[in-house]
């Protein structure tokens, strides 16, 4: 565990660094083209940022990605540049209506957080006939995109998985495995469940699997309580759940069934109650996905191109629609009662105070979290 922190701070620091070149570095494109401005000249630092982010159920977008990126914007341009922003809130329609009036504002960038992959793809052609570079932020959107930054979200499925097969030793096969995977809509979705699969297929029964529409806590929580019924509480050693908002959905509705003691649940996130349901034994792991340097990969990106330039990137992926786009991936760390203190706590996401208000005091003294 302590070596994959390590591993993961040091691989952070070096995505982090390769992105601050942005004068040194070169990156492959989509199609081969350089991006330039939508004037096609260089600007200077009052740029207009679109910033188009998918949904306010999950906390980290509106408390963590949003501010971090116009924080970042603001330090590339000297405090200039402006960050106009919207928030689809789960809605594809409602998101691709939000991109028409970033067009009307004449945005110089766009940074897109897709609800839906595939239905964003008209919208980004349009940005892209208007002559304005999109970043792909987090979802790798469909549509002729000028850049993407992500975590390695087939890594994040394996590390779940190994969490999962680690919780479980022996037991593995004593029981049923119940997988509960995110919404169809979203490609991380299918990169999480291709990474859990890689590591657990073979290693474990698995009784149920689901894709969870929209990502809903409360979606995953009738899954869960079919899945319960149709498997019995009691032959239940285990679950996979994508993120930490259907784990609490998940264990919701294992504890409404009386199933004790709780089996081992995943997360992703690193979401408060998510490590709150850590230190209290409910859940046990998330991801943590460390938010400041995808954001200041992006607010880098989308500065780059706004202003004609080639953004410095680390690698490339693959859309379905579109080749080679310049990316840069952010790794992740697992997340358990262990190691709170090393991630999100010294990384000053959460205080201990946060973390260990009200009910969940006791629990943190058991843990060591003071």
């Amino acid at each position: 565990m302590n070596t994959r922190i390590r591993r993961s701070a040091v691989a952070v620091a070096a995505a982090a660094m390769a992105v601050s070149l942005a004068a040194c570095g070169s990156a492959k494109e989509s199609g081969g083209k350089t991006s330039e401005s939508a004037s096609g000249t260089a600007k200077g630092d009052a740029i207009k940022v679109g910033l188009l982010l998918p949904e306010n159920q999950t906390a980290r977008y509106e408390k963590f990605d949003q501010p971090l990126i116009e924080k970042e914007i603001k330090a590339l341009t000297n405090g200039k540049g402006e960050v106009i922003y919207a928030n689809a809130k789960q809605d594809a329609t409602v998101q691709n209506s939000q991109i028409d009036t970033m067009l009307t504002n004449k945005v110089d960038v766009l940074i897109v957080d897709a609800v839906d992959a595939k239905a964003i793809a008209g919208s980004i052609k349009k940005a892209k006939d208007a002559g304005i570079p999109v970043v792909a932020y987090d979802r790798l959107a469909e549509g002729p995109i000028d850049a993407y930054t992500s975590f390695d979200n087939e890594e994040v499925g394996k590390v779940q998985g190994k969490a999962l097969l680690d919780a479980l030793g022996d037991k593995a096969k004593a029981g049923q495995v119940v997988m509960m995977n995110g919404s169809i809509t979203d490609p991380n979705a299918a990169l999480f469940k291709k990474g859990a699969h890689s590591v657990l297929d073979g290693k474990v029964n698995v009784g149920k699997e689901y894709d969870t529409k929209e990502w809903k806590p409360e979606n995953a929580n009738a899954n869960m309580e079919a899945a319960i019924s149709a498997l019995g509480k009691d032959k239940i050693v285990g679950v996979y759940s994508a993120n930490d908002g259907m784990a609490g959905g998940i264990i919701t509705a294992l504890k409404s069934a009386g199933v004790s003691p709780l089996p081992p649940v995943t997360g992703q996130d690193a979401e408060l109650a998510g490590v709150q349901r850590i230190v209290a034994g409910d859940q046990y792991m998330s991801v943590y996905k460390p938010y400041a340097p995808e954001a200041q990969a992006a607010a880098k990106m989308a500065v780059a191109l706004a202003k004609g330039e080639k953004p410095a990137t680390t690698s490339t992926v693959d859309s379905p629609t579109t080749k080679g786009v310049a990316s840069v991936l952010i790794p992740v760390v697992s997340l358990t009662k262990g190691n709170i203190k090393d991630t999100v706590v010294k990384d000053g996401v959460y205080t201990v105070d946060e973390i260990c208000a009200g009910k969940y005091a006791d629990a943190c003294a058991k843990a060591g979290l003071k």
